[in-house]
């Protein structure tokens, strides 16, 4: 697309940059892709409007309005995750949500990249949301057609589908998954990197059936149990929580 000049990252806890630590709070592949951009183009402003639990009516009410008034030249743009994996949730609903965001952007003037969801069907649990979620990328690959945005798949990338691409809880990449995102996303913009997304993980020893189940009960007891909870209760794990970069600014200030 050209220079970058602003950049402004909308979401939730996968653009936040949940499960990749930094010095204070978390990094996650908006920031690193940020720091890819800065590297070619130096210069960059950069702002991460992005919370944890928000669902797309709250990214579309509260987050494409604030990016519109930043008026970046490029926004990244990933909601509806949270909306699919809940009972009962129609992808085609969510989408309609998601792309009023991406025509509010686009009538602004800024350069829309949105995301595909990913491919769980190897998650306990999260492979019951498997059909809804390539029906909701289906309308993904289609928003993006019609208004002419970039398009980050995450569907088809296999080394995402390697457990050491994921944090512990299943539900938000390692450090090494946000850095493979960050560089595939990099590569859609055609900003160059030095490294591939696509290099394999060594070869792991197959685990056994019987630790395989132990490891999900623990999962299971630790994880799922807490989710299941919140969303019985009506509460967000972003409740309280406020977006980490709430204006544009040097990258280099960070």
């Amino acid at each position: 697309m050209g220079r970058i000049t602003s950049f402004v990252a909308l979401g939730d806890s996968f653009t936040e940059g949940l499960e990749d630590p930094a010095d204070e709070g978390y990094r996650g592949w908006a920031d690193r892709l940020a720091e890819h951009i800065e590297a070619e183009q130096p210069g960059l402003a950069y702002a991460n409007l992005a919370v944890r639990g928000r669902l797309i009516d709250e990214i579309v009410a509260e987050q494409v309005p604030q990016a519109v008034e930043l008026g970046p030249d490029l926004v990244s743009l990933c909601g509806g995750g949270n909306d699919i994996l809940r009972p009962g949730s129609g992808p085609d609903v969510v989408a309609a949500r998601l792309e009023e965001g991406v025509a509010a952007l686009t009538r602004a003037g800024s350069k829309v990249m949105l995301f595909t969801g990913f491919d769980l069907r190897q998650v306990p649990v999260m492979r019951l949301a498997h059909s809804k979620i390539e029906v909701f990328n289906l309308h993904i690959h289609d928003i993006a057609r019609r208004y002419d945005a970039f398009l980050a798949d995450m569907w088809p990338m296999a080394v995402l589908r390697d457990r050491r691409a994921w944090n512990v809880d299943r539900l938000h990449l390692s450090p090494d998954g946000h850095r493979r995102v960050a560089l595939h996303a990099a590569e859609v913009l055609g900003v160059a990197v030095e490294e591939d997304w696509r290099e394999p993980y060594p070869p792991l020893l197959p685990a056994q059936w019987t630790d395989a189940r132990r490891e999900d009960l623990r999962w299971a007891r630790r994880f799922l149990g807490p989710w299941i909870n919140r969303r019985l209760q009506g509460r967000s794990s972003g409740d309280g929580v406020h977006p980490k970069r709430p204006e544009l600014a040097p990258l280099v200030n960070r």
